[in-house]
């Protein structure tokens, strides 16, 4: 929006606007909040195992990737239809999982000086002031500014994951990506997940009923996970790698 008349009457459009479920993010915050709680459980029994059996790792690791993008969308499919008792068990181990692949980059933040447990705690922080900040934005925004916002943000994210794809297969045959471009990599997550969230309370109301708080939950967790995973890279690019 080009200036603050037009940003005011973009918040009038939007509040005229009907919603499909006005309250389904209120509906999704617990199960958000105990996905998030279940993560870092999942990341403290990874970490166990590192510290325990490095060897071990690697190879849990890969298998826990692959069925977790399984869950993924089994869970999804299962929650899009309503089945909540069936999906929750299947977003609990899922939260699991994504905790317990994501210790190996919480480890290597542990080691690298200037970050450690306080820069873990920074990302974390940086993850709950985007949530404030994107909602405030996110609620207000227009039909014309929110469908802009989310198809820009939706082809930058495709782009990310076929950049970071690319990244992990060059790290199995012991290619690893530059420092400067780390840097830039990992900013560019951090800008395109912090729109998504913005992104996320603008479509999840016009998306989902009230009652669907499980996919809703979902798309956020992805989202707050993504952005904590990237600001948590940047910390480690710009302070250096063991």
């Amino acid at each position: 929006m080009s200036n603050t008349s037009n940003f005011r009457d973009a918040i009038r459009e939007a509040r005229t606007q009907a919603l499909v479920g006005p309250n389904v993010i209120a509906n999704a915050l617990p199960y958000l909040g105990g996905g998030l709680i279940l993560t870092a459980l999942g990341t403290y029994g990874g970490l166990g195992v590192i510290r325990a059996n490095p060897g071990l790792f690697f190879p849990t690791f890969i298998g826990a990737v692959i069925v977790e993008l399984i869950l993924f969308f089994v869970a999804q499919n299962v929650a899009e239809k309503g089945k909540n008792s069936v999906a929750l068990p299947l977003l609990a181990a899922y939260s699991l999982l994504s905790g317990y692949t994501l210790s190996g980059l919480v480890f290597v933040a542990l080691r690298t000086e200037g970050v450690g447990i306080q820069g873990i705690g920074l990302a974390a922080l940086g993850c709950g002031i985007t949530f404030i900040a994107a909602r405030q934005i996110g609620s207000n925004l227009s039909d014309t500014d929110g469908m802009a916002l989310t198809k820009t943000i939706n082809l930058g994210i495709i782009a990310l994951v076929v950049v970071v794809g690319l990244q992990f297969v060059f790290a199995l045959f012991g290619v690893y990506t530059p420092g400067w471009l780390e840097i830039g990599i990992s900013a560019l997550g951090v800008f395109l997940f912090a729109g998504a969230s913005v992104v996320d309370f603008y479509i999840l109301p016009r998306t989902y009923r009230n009652d669907q708080y499980l996919p809703a939950a979902l798309s956020m967790y992805l989202t707050y996970i993504n952005l904590f995973i990237f600001i948590l890279r940047l910390l480690i690019a710009l302070n250096g790698r063991d």
